[in-house]
């Protein structure tokens, strides 16, 4: 059975969803979650019913490539993905730029503003495990 690839783009308000095909050359955006809400539930779902093997999770440097207090807030749901799900393999994904990018993207698709306010961390998590699929084929 073939393993897929998730990645999260972890903001303190929506948790945007994405992954790969069967064979792990595209990335889809599959969901928005509350981050408040019961996420890891939501996780898990994913993680049982798609045969998930690996979580990529965004993590925003600044442009220095310092760490502020968002990343500071992955890395403690990070830690929680890595205690809920001690097989998987997590890796952190630098993912500067991927909102910018993800807003252009809506905003070339002519998706209303109203409307790219839910779908722009789904778009961001496809950014994000995108740009790591295509790290693995180099």
């Amino acid at each position: 059975m073939t393993r897929r690839i998730v990645a999260l783009d972890m903001g303190t308000v929506r948790i945007g969803v994405a992954m790969s095909d069967p064979l792990g050359s595209f990335a889809q955006g599959v969901a928005v979650w509350d981050a408040e809400g019961d996420w890891l539930s939501d996780l898990r779902e994913l993680v049982t019913c798609r045969n998930v093997s690996t979580v990529v999770v965004g993590l925003p440097i600044r442009e220095n490539g310092t760490k502020g207090p968002s990343a500071e807030n992955v890395e403690a749901k990070t830690e929680a993905v890595r205690e809920a799900f001690p097989d998987l393999e997590i890796v952190m994904w630098d993912e500067r730029y991927t909102s910018t990018i993800a807003n252009r993207v809506l905003i070339e698709g002519d998706v209303s503003r109203k409307k790219r306010k839910g779908q722009v961390d789904k778009v961001a998590a496809t950014v994000i495990l995108q740009g790591y699929l295509d790290s693995l084929r180099r």
